[in-house]
Parts: C-alpha cells; structure tokens; sequence
C-alpha cells in the first residue's frame, strides 16, 4: 500500500503521480486479503488483514463469514462444505489450518465442516477467482491504493449485473507466522479424510456438541 502503481486505466482530470518502483521499503503498510464467496447468494467476504497469511488468519475469515454472512441465510444448517485452492494459508498440507478449522469453526460453532482442495495448479477453476477476486481488481484498476479506506471502499463498492455484493472486515491484529502443530494435537482433531484423494478431500466435525 501506498503510492505505487496499480494496473489499470481510471478516467481522471490529472495524471497521477506514483514511484517507479514498488519497493516493499517505501510502502505505507501491508493489506492481506482472505476472501470468502456464497455460490449460493452471489455473496462475498473479505476479510482484510494488515500483518500475516496464515492458517489463523484464514480460519477467523471464516468464522467472521459465518457470524455475518452465514448465520443469516443458514442458521439451521450445521453442515458446510468448503472448495480452497491447495496452497497458501489454507493449503491441503497445512497442520495448523486444520487445527485452527478445528477450533475456530468446527468447535466454535457446532459445524461439521467438508473441504474439498482444488489440485496445485488449478486455483483458476476455483469460483472465487473469477466471481469475486477478478471484479475487485476490475473496481479497483488504475488508481493507487494508498489508504486503507480506499481498499476498504473499493471492495465494498464492487458490484455486477448479475447481482454480486461484497462486504469487508478490517483485522489490523497481528498474525505471527512458523506456527507449530504438534502429533498430539492432530491426533486430537476430529479429522477424516475421504477415500478418494485423501489429501485434498476431509472432514472436520466438532469435538463437542454445541447447543443451539
């Protein structure tokens, strides 16, 4: 974030002016942005951060999707299926994703939570791609986003004709990464993986029943 330059063309009276470089040095901060996307609804989330990508950080996106977004059109559901790309915060191969899926979703809120990875490579096929992150960038392309209201304005202005809306959620806490899941601790989860590609395909169910 600051003044660099964002591709694109915008309709304005002056030029504006940005570096030539976009050196991580002269940024005036970092914005880290998890999404979340409703085939269902046309409906989606981001969840904008300020420090680190990581498996907590993805995993409190979805927990804030489900008490904004989720809990108003499914609130007598308690079974969520998700589709994530194979790499990243969320990867397939990641400890402390399913951990903190664990924790933050499947505990927290009594879900029983699918999640079926797309393989390396194939990220392009995945919804949220093309049905929200690609009409963001659209909004946004050719102007500088140099303030965390302008990021925060654009993605909340972002809109189709087919009728896609998009809210935001600014996380500024800090989100340190080289996090560590131990044996003991994946062994507790109440974790099984499907028969048919067992990496990228499980199921994560609540250890303990929640009332509702």
């Amino acid at each position: 974030m600051g003044d660099f330059k964002n591709a694109g063309q915008a309709w304005v009276r002056e030029p504006t002016v940005v570096n030539v470089h976009d050196f991580p040095g002269d940024a005036d901060g970092r914005a880290v942005p998890y999404g979340v996307y409703d085939v269902t609804t046309n409906r989606g989330l981001i969840y904008l951060g300020t420090s680190g990508d990581t498996a907590a950080f993805a995993a409190d996106a979805l927990a804030a999707w489900w008490q904004t977004e989720g809990l108003a059109g499914y609130a007598t559901k308690d079974e969520l299926l998700l589709l994530a790309d194979a790499g990243g915060s969320n990867s397939c191969r990641t400890r402390a994703w399913k951990e903190r899926l664990q924790v933050q979703v499947c505990d927290r809120f009594g879900l029983t939570v699918t999640v079926c990875h797309y393989p390396t490579g194939c990220s392009k096929w995945n919804p949220i791609e093309r049905s929200l992150f690609s009409q963001i960038s659209c909004n946004w392309a050719g102007v500088p986003l140099r303030t965390w209201d302008t990021v925060l304005g654009f993605i909340r202005g972002t809109k189709t004709r087919r009728g896609l809306a998009v809210s935001a959620i600014f996380q500024p806490d800090e989100y340190p990464t080289g996090q560590k899941i131990t044996d003991a601790e994946m062994a507790a989860l109440n974790l099984e993986h499907h028969s048919v590609c067992p990496t990228w395909n499980y199921t994560i169910r609540p250890r303990t029943p929640v009332s509702r």
